[in-house]
Protein backbone atom coordinates (compact mmCIF):
# COMPACT_ATOMS: atom_id res chain seq x y z
CA UNK A 1 0.00 0.00 0.00
CA UNK A 2 0.87 3.40 -0.32
CA UNK A 3 2.50 4.97 2.67
CA UNK A 4 0.43 8.33 3.26
CA UNK A 5 2.11 11.56 2.63
CA UNK A 6 3.95 13.35 5.25
CA UNK A 7 2.24 16.96 5.45
CA UNK A 8 1.06 17.99 8.61
CA UNK A 9 -1.71 19.74 7.35
CA UNK A 10 -3.69 19.07 3.94
CA UNK A 11 -6.25 21.38 4.58
CA UNK A 12 -5.50 24.32 5.97
CA UNK A 13 -8.80 26.43 4.99
CA UNK A 14 -10.51 24.41 7.27
CA UNK A 15 -11.60 25.00 10.47
CA UNK A 16 -10.89 22.41 13.03
CA UNK A 17 -14.36 20.73 13.78
CA UNK A 18 -16.04 17.47 12.84
CA UNK A 19 -16.59 18.39 9.24
CA UNK A 20 -12.64 18.46 9.05
CA UNK A 21 -12.40 15.49 11.90
CA UNK A 22 -14.85 13.57 9.10
CA UNK A 23 -12.63 14.51 6.17
CA UNK A 24 -9.28 13.65 7.81
CA UNK A 25 -10.93 10.79 8.98
CA UNK A 26 -10.98 9.62 5.60
CA UNK A 27 -7.99 10.92 4.02
CA UNK A 28 -6.32 8.83 6.20
CA UNK A 29 -8.21 5.68 5.65
CA UNK A 30 -8.37 5.87 2.06
CA UNK A 31 -4.45 4.85 1.43
CA UNK A 32 -5.33 1.27 3.15
CA UNK A 33 -7.75 1.20 -0.08
CA UNK A 34 -6.84 -0.67 -3.13
CA UNK A 35 -5.32 2.12 -5.51
CA UNK A 36 -7.49 0.88 -7.92
CA UNK A 37 -10.57 1.83 -6.09
CA UNK A 38 -9.43 5.22 -5.10
CA UNK A 39 -11.92 7.35 -7.36
CA UNK A 40 -13.25 10.56 -6.05
CA UNK A 41 -16.02 12.90 -8.24
CA UNK A 42 -16.84 15.95 -7.93
CA UNK A 43 -19.50 18.11 -8.99
CA UNK A 44 -18.79 21.49 -10.21
CA UNK A 45 -21.41 24.41 -9.70
CA UNK A 46 -21.67 25.12 -6.46
CA UNK A 47 -18.79 22.45 -5.66
CA UNK A 48 -15.77 23.51 -7.11
CA UNK A 49 -16.94 27.35 -8.45
CA UNK A 50 -19.26 29.81 -7.74
CA UNK A 51 -22.95 29.26 -9.08
CA UNK A 52 -24.26 32.57 -8.59
CA UNK A 53 -25.62 34.73 -9.38
CA UNK A 54 -26.18 32.39 -12.43
CA UNK A 55 -24.35 29.15 -14.19
CA UNK A 56 -20.60 30.22 -15.72
CA UNK A 57 -21.78 28.28 -18.83
CA UNK A 58 -25.15 30.23 -19.08
CA UNK A 59 -23.22 33.38 -19.09
CA UNK A 60 -20.92 31.77 -21.76
CA UNK A 61 -24.18 31.30 -23.90
CA UNK A 62 -25.32 34.44 -23.47
CA UNK A 63 -22.14 35.82 -24.08
CA UNK A 64 -21.95 33.76 -27.46
CA UNK A 65 -25.39 34.91 -28.32
CA UNK A 66 -25.02 38.25 -28.16
CA UNK A 67 -22.54 37.75 -30.32
CA UNK A 68 -24.85 35.94 -32.89
CA UNK A 69 -27.39 38.62 -32.58
CA UNK A 70 -24.74 41.39 -33.45
CA UNK A 71 -23.72 39.61 -36.31
CA UNK A 72 -27.63 38.73 -37.19
CA UNK A 73 -30.24 40.91 -35.48
CA UNK A 74 -32.86 39.24 -36.71
CA UNK A 75 -31.81 36.02 -33.70
CA UNK A 76 -32.97 38.14 -30.79
CA UNK A 77 -36.70 38.39 -32.04
CA UNK A 78 -36.74 34.78 -31.52
CA UNK A 79 -38.89 34.57 -27.76
CA UNK A 80 -35.96 32.29 -26.31
CA UNK A 81 -32.93 34.96 -27.10
CA UNK A 82 -35.04 37.51 -26.23
CA UNK A 83 -35.53 36.65 -22.97
CA UNK A 84 -32.22 35.81 -21.87
CA UNK A 85 -30.70 39.18 -23.88
CA UNK A 86 -33.21 41.09 -21.65
CA UNK A 87 -32.96 39.15 -18.31
CA UNK A 88 -36.49 38.57 -18.35
CA UNK A 89 -36.82 36.05 -15.26
CA UNK A 90 -40.55 36.10 -15.64
CA UNK A 91 -40.30 35.08 -19.39
CA UNK A 92 -37.43 32.70 -18.68
CA UNK A 93 -39.88 30.83 -16.29
CA UNK A 94 -42.30 30.70 -18.74
CA UNK A 95 -40.50 29.39 -21.43
CA UNK A 96 -38.48 26.97 -19.11
CA UNK A 97 -35.17 25.79 -18.69
CA UNK A 98 -34.96 23.12 -21.35
CA UNK A 99 -36.07 24.88 -23.96
CA UNK A 100 -34.03 27.91 -23.38
CA UNK A 101 -30.98 25.62 -22.83
CA UNK A 102 -31.54 24.10 -26.31
CA UNK A 103 -31.81 27.20 -27.99
CA UNK A 104 -28.92 28.42 -26.41
CA UNK A 105 -27.06 25.32 -27.66
CA UNK A 106 -27.79 26.03 -31.67
CA UNK A 107 -25.77 29.22 -30.48
CA UNK A 108 -22.92 27.26 -31.19
CA UNK A 109 -23.80 23.95 -33.68
CA UNK A 110 -21.85 23.18 -36.86
CA UNK A 111 -18.49 24.25 -35.07
CA UNK A 112 -15.52 22.25 -34.36
CA UNK A 113 -14.73 20.80 -30.82
CA UNK A 114 -11.18 22.69 -31.47
CA UNK A 115 -13.10 26.00 -32.11
CA UNK A 116 -15.45 25.85 -29.23
CA UNK A 117 -12.94 25.05 -26.63
CA UNK A 118 -10.73 28.42 -28.32
CA UNK A 119 -14.56 30.31 -27.60
CA UNK A 120 -14.85 28.49 -23.87
CA UNK A 121 -11.19 30.05 -22.86
CA UNK A 122 -11.86 33.06 -24.90
CA UNK A 123 -14.59 33.55 -22.68
CA UNK A 124 -12.86 32.65 -19.10
CA UNK A 125 -9.75 34.91 -20.11
CA UNK A 126 -12.40 37.98 -18.96
CA UNK A 127 -15.32 37.27 -17.82
CA UNK A 128 -16.44 38.41 -14.23
CA UNK A 129 -19.24 37.93 -11.69
CA UNK A 130 -21.44 40.94 -11.64
CA UNK A 131 -22.40 41.02 -8.15
CA UNK A 132 -18.73 39.57 -6.33
CA UNK A 133 -17.20 42.01 -8.84
CA UNK A 134 -14.13 39.08 -9.36
CA UNK A 135 -13.21 37.35 -12.58
CA UNK A 136 -14.66 33.94 -13.17
CA UNK A 137 -11.56 32.14 -12.61
CA UNK A 138 -11.03 33.68 -9.07
CA UNK A 139 -14.06 32.32 -7.78
CA UNK A 140 -12.93 28.31 -7.18
CA UNK A 141 -13.26 27.02 -3.54
CA UNK A 142 -9.90 27.00 -1.91
CA UNK A 143 -10.87 24.39 0.80
CA UNK A 144 -11.75 22.21 -2.13
CA UNK A 145 -8.84 22.66 -4.15
CA UNK A 146 -7.17 21.59 -0.74
CA UNK A 147 -9.37 19.01 -0.57
CA UNK A 148 -8.24 17.70 -4.50
CA UNK A 149 -4.46 18.17 -3.55
CA UNK A 150 -4.75 16.19 -0.83
CA UNK A 151 -6.46 13.34 -2.53
CA UNK A 152 -4.23 13.22 -5.47
CA UNK A 153 -1.69 13.36 -3.19
CA UNK A 154 -2.82 9.80 -1.32
CA UNK A 155 -3.18 8.33 -5.03
CA UNK A 156 -6.95 9.01 -5.66
CA UNK A 157 -8.01 9.50 -8.86
CA UNK A 158 -10.05 12.96 -9.23
CA UNK A 159 -12.38 13.37 -11.62
CA UNK A 160 -15.27 15.53 -12.02
CA UNK A 161 -19.01 14.68 -12.92
CA UNK A 162 -21.25 17.95 -13.82
CA UNK A 163 -24.35 18.49 -14.37
CA UNK A 164 -23.02 21.47 -17.07
CA UNK A 165 -21.86 20.78 -20.46
CA UNK A 166 -18.73 18.03 -20.70
CA UNK A 167 -16.71 20.09 -23.50
CA UNK A 168 -17.35 23.51 -21.29
CA UNK A 169 -15.99 21.73 -18.11
CA UNK A 170 -13.25 20.18 -20.47
CA UNK A 171 -11.98 23.39 -22.12
CA UNK A 172 -10.93 24.45 -18.35
CA UNK A 173 -10.52 21.41 -16.29
CA UNK A 174 -7.21 21.20 -16.77
CA UNK A 175 -5.92 24.45 -16.25
CA UNK A 176 -8.20 25.42 -13.66
CA UNK A 177 -8.04 22.02 -11.46
CA UNK A 178 -5.29 19.68 -12.89
CA UNK A 179 -8.06 17.45 -14.18
CA UNK A 180 -7.49 16.10 -17.65
CA UNK A 181 -10.77 16.38 -20.23
CA UNK A 182 -11.23 12.73 -19.87
CA UNK A 183 -12.03 12.17 -16.29
CA UNK A 184 -14.61 15.53 -16.96
CA UNK A 185 -18.13 13.53 -17.31
CA UNK A 186 -21.24 15.89 -17.68
CA UNK A 187 -24.05 16.69 -20.00
CA UNK A 188 -23.00 15.11 -23.64
CA UNK A 189 -24.08 16.82 -27.11
CA UNK A 190 -24.24 15.18 -30.37
CA UNK A 191 -21.52 15.64 -32.89
CA UNK A 192 -21.71 15.43 -36.80
CA UNK A 193 -19.23 14.02 -38.85
CA UNK A 194 -18.36 15.13 -42.47
CA UNK A 195 -15.85 15.42 -45.22
CA UNK A 196 -15.08 18.91 -46.62
CA UNK A 197 -12.82 19.28 -49.36
CA UNK A 198 -11.63 15.89 -48.96
CA UNK A 199 -10.87 16.35 -45.22
CA UNK A 200 -12.56 14.57 -42.25
CA UNK A 201 -14.20 17.09 -39.89
CA UNK A 202 -15.87 16.70 -36.32
CA UNK A 203 -18.86 19.09 -35.64
CA UNK A 204 -21.29 19.90 -32.97
CA UNK A 205 -24.70 19.91 -32.88
CA UNK A 206 -27.24 21.03 -31.13
CA UNK A 207 -28.85 17.92 -30.01
CA UNK A 208 -28.19 16.45 -26.31
CA UNK A 209 -26.99 12.72 -26.56
CA UNK A 210 -29.16 11.24 -23.57
CA UNK A 211 -30.29 13.39 -20.74
CA UNK A 212 -28.68 16.01 -18.75
CA UNK A 213 -26.20 14.36 -16.54
CA UNK A 214 -28.25 14.94 -13.29
CA UNK A 215 -30.03 12.34 -10.23
CA UNK A 216 -29.50 9.38 -11.83
CA UNK A 217 -28.10 10.16 -14.56
CA UNK A 218 -24.93 10.93 -12.33
CA UNK A 219 -24.58 7.10 -11.60
CA UNK A 220 -25.01 5.67 -14.61
CA UNK A 221 -22.43 8.08 -16.59
CA UNK A 222 -19.89 7.09 -13.66
CA UNK A 223 -20.33 3.87 -14.73
CA UNK A 224 -20.55 4.27 -18.88
CA UNK A 225 -17.49 7.01 -18.81
CA UNK A 226 -15.32 6.16 -15.43
CA UNK A 227 -15.81 2.30 -14.91
CA UNK A 228 -14.74 2.29 -11.05
CA UNK A 229 -17.39 3.49 -8.62
CA UNK A 230 -16.09 6.65 -6.38
CA UNK A 231 -15.30 6.41 -2.64
CA UNK A 232 -15.91 10.29 -2.19
CA UNK A 233 -18.12 12.35 -4.11
CA UNK A 234 -19.19 15.91 -3.55
CA UNK A 235 -22.06 17.98 -4.35
CA UNK A 236 -24.43 20.63 -3.13
CA UNK A 237 -27.76 20.12 -4.83
CA UNK A 238 -30.70 17.38 -5.67
CA UNK A 239 -28.79 17.18 -9.01
CA UNK A 240 -26.09 14.66 -6.62
CA UNK A 241 -28.60 13.37 -4.34
CA UNK A 242 -28.07 9.91 -5.87
CA UNK A 243 -23.96 10.17 -6.81
CA UNK A 244 -23.60 11.11 -2.46
CA UNK A 245 -26.04 8.02 -1.76
CA UNK A 246 -24.05 5.32 -3.53
CA UNK A 247 -21.06 6.59 -2.24
CA UNK A 248 -22.05 6.54 1.15
CA UNK A 249 -23.05 2.82 1.31
CA UNK A 250 -19.49 1.63 0.64
CA UNK A 251 -16.82 1.79 3.31
CA UNK A 252 -14.46 3.81 3.45
CA UNK A 253 -16.41 6.60 1.62
CA UNK A 254 -16.81 10.53 2.06
CA UNK A 255 -20.80 11.54 1.13
CA UNK A 256 -19.38 15.74 1.21
CA UNK A 257 -22.48 17.92 0.80
CA UNK A 258 -21.84 21.80 0.64
CA UNK A 259 -24.32 24.19 2.39
CA UNK A 260 -24.24 27.25 0.81
CA UNK A 261 -25.06 29.71 4.04
CA UNK A 262 -22.52 32.08 3.93
CA UNK A 263 -24.09 36.20 2.09
CA UNK A 264 -21.07 37.89 3.61
CA UNK A 265 -18.25 35.95 1.90
CA UNK A 266 -20.62 34.19 -1.35
CA UNK A 267 -24.03 33.77 -1.38
CA UNK A 268 -26.38 32.27 0.81
CA UNK A 269 -28.73 29.88 -0.43
CA UNK A 270 -30.98 26.51 -0.85
CA UNK A 271 -29.15 25.02 -3.43
CA UNK A 272 -31.50 23.39 -6.38
CA UNK A 273 -31.47 21.33 -9.60
CA UNK A 274 -31.91 22.66 -13.05
CA UNK A 275 -34.14 19.52 -14.05
CA UNK A 276 -35.08 17.81 -10.39
CA UNK A 277 -38.07 18.92 -7.79
CA UNK A 278 -37.90 17.70 -4.78
CA UNK A 279 -40.04 18.68 -1.23
CA UNK A 280 -37.39 18.18 0.57
CA UNK A 281 -33.73 20.65 0.88
CA UNK A 282 -30.85 18.71 0.43
CA UNK A 283 -28.92 19.94 3.20
CA UNK A 284 -32.09 17.98 5.49
CA UNK A 285 -31.25 14.91 3.15
CA UNK A 286 -28.37 14.68 3.92
CA UNK A 287 -27.74 15.30 7.49
CA UNK A 288 -30.63 12.43 7.52
CA UNK A 289 -28.66 10.26 5.53
CA UNK A 290 -25.59 10.59 7.70
CA UNK A 291 -23.43 12.59 4.61
CA UNK A 292 -21.09 15.00 5.89
CA UNK A 293 -22.74 18.84 5.69
CA UNK A 294 -19.91 21.33 5.17
CA UNK A 295 -21.15 25.00 6.35
CA UNK A 296 -19.15 27.34 4.44
CA UNK A 297 -19.59 29.85 7.26
CA UNK A 298 -18.61 27.80 9.54
CA UNK A 299 -16.05 25.16 8.70
CA UNK A 300 -14.20 27.13 5.77
CA UNK A 301 -11.72 29.76 6.89
CA UNK A 302 -11.32 30.91 3.32
CA UNK A 303 -14.03 30.72 0.31
CA UNK A 304 -12.11 32.54 -2.42
CA UNK A 305 -8.06 32.44 -3.32
CA UNK A 306 -7.97 35.96 -2.89
CA UNK A 307 -8.91 36.25 0.75
CA UNK A 308 -6.15 34.04 2.04
CA UNK A 309 -3.61 36.05 4.08
CA UNK A 310 0.72 36.27 3.69
CA UNK A 311 2.05 33.30 5.26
Amino acid sequence: MTAPPTDTDPLPSWRPGPVRDAVVGFLDAVVEVDPARRVAVFDNDGTLWCERPSYAQFDFLRHGLAGAVGRSPELGQRPEYRAVLDGDRAALADLGLPRVAMALTEVFADITPEDFDREVRAFFADARNPVLDRPLRDLLYVPMLELVDALRARGVTVCIVTGGGTEFVRAVSLDLYDVPPERVVGTMIRYRYERRDGRPVLLRTAELDGPANEGSAKIEAIQRHLGRRPLLAAGNSLGDREMLEIVAADSPSLALLVDHDDADREFAYASEAGTIADAEPITDIGRRSGWVVVSMQRDWETVFRAEQRPG
